[in-house]
């Protein structure tokens, strides 16, 4: 299989270099500074196993000739930039496009561009990181991507990604309810990096029952807009999601949180303010999601300058 991979921080490089050690035929697409970190090799330290290789990089769309899988792993905040590019690409290859961002408009944008049967569902779980060397650290035993066909024809590559998983040290695992699972994801890490970047603490801030509260409300919030946008959730499913904060301890952060410790731009305005506009489509309101895009988005952009 050829699989471009678009963005090459740590979740795409990983997660590429994963599927090269499959025998995919793996391109990274990537600008000139990435490109030249990458021609010393991909390395990967990681619990799940190491991995090493000579990967090929793309800068430009006239540099690739084919993919059946274009791999979208960029931050949020570049994805309206990198979008006609994207789309330059699979038109050009006639691939399909897998998106692994957080959150819910991309996709939607993906598939207005595209059309509907182009775009197959999914995100990625993980805790990595990119050291100075461009090398990922996978910090934690456990990753995976999860995918699922978001038109009937998708489905045969679906189950060819995810047999691959036998031959890498990553688990791809297909969905039959991609969407749902997407949603399920939005709610917790919109709860999470919301809570642990605007108190500016780590997770052991959501022992105080009234923080905790907080950011449950975040995921019922976005459960709201998910049954708007006709995702089904029952009462008992949205309590069990918002549960799973408590599972959060000590000094566990968000990579929200991460990135405003270090003064670099941040995901609010593709999470916090994604739902927002997915809530003014649907006339209706979310307070706690609206309060937290209202205190990070002064450092959307990273640490603000006093001009």
């Amino acid at each position: 299989m050829n699989i471009i991979v678009y963005g090459a921080g740590a979740i795409g490089a990983y997660f590429g270099g994963r599927f090269a050690e499959a025998g995919a035929n793996v391109t990274f697409f990537v600008r000139e500074r990435r490109a030249a970190q990458l021609a010393n090799g991909l390395t990967i330290e990681s619990p799940e196993g190491n991995f090493h290789a000579h990967v090929h990089t793309a800068t430009t769309v006239n540099d690739v000739t084919a993919a059946d899988v274009i791999i979208v792993a960029v931050k949020g905040y570049h994805f309206k930039d990198a979008l006609p590019q994207i789309v330059e690409l699979a038109n050009k290859t006639n691939a399909y496009v897998l998106p692994l961002l957080n959150g819910i408009e991309h996709v939607t944008l993906l598939r207005k561009s595209l059309g509907e049967h182009r775009v197959i569902g999914g995100f990625a779980s993980i805790i990595a990181t990119l050291n100075e060397q461009g090398h990922i650290i996978h910090s934690s035993k456990g990753s995976n991507i999860q995918i699922g066909a978001l038109a009937a024809e998708q489905q045969p590559i679906v189950d060819e990604l995810a047999a691959m998983s036998e031959r890498m040290h990553t688990n791809v695992v297909a969905q039959s309810d991609i969407v749902k699972g997407m949603w399920k994801k939005y709610m917790l890490i919109a709860a999470f990096s919301g809570i642990t970047s605007t108190t500016q603490q780590p997770a052991s801030s959501m022992q105080h029952e009234a923080t905790l509260n907080v950011a449950k409300t975040i995921v019922r919030e976005l459960a709201q807009l998910a049954q708007l946008e006709g995702v089904s959730f029952t009462a008992d499913e949205i309590e069990k999601e918002a549960s799973r904060l408590e599972k959060f301890k000590g000094d566990v952060t968000s990579s929200m949180h991460q990135d405003l410790r270090k003064g670099l731009p941040l995901e609010v305005e593709h999470l916090h303010g994604g739902a927002l506009r997915i809530a003014q489509k649907h006339d209706v309101t979310v307070p706690t999601i609206a309060t937290v895009y209202g205190i990070l988005q002064p450092y959307a952009h990273g640490t603000p300058t006093n001009e």
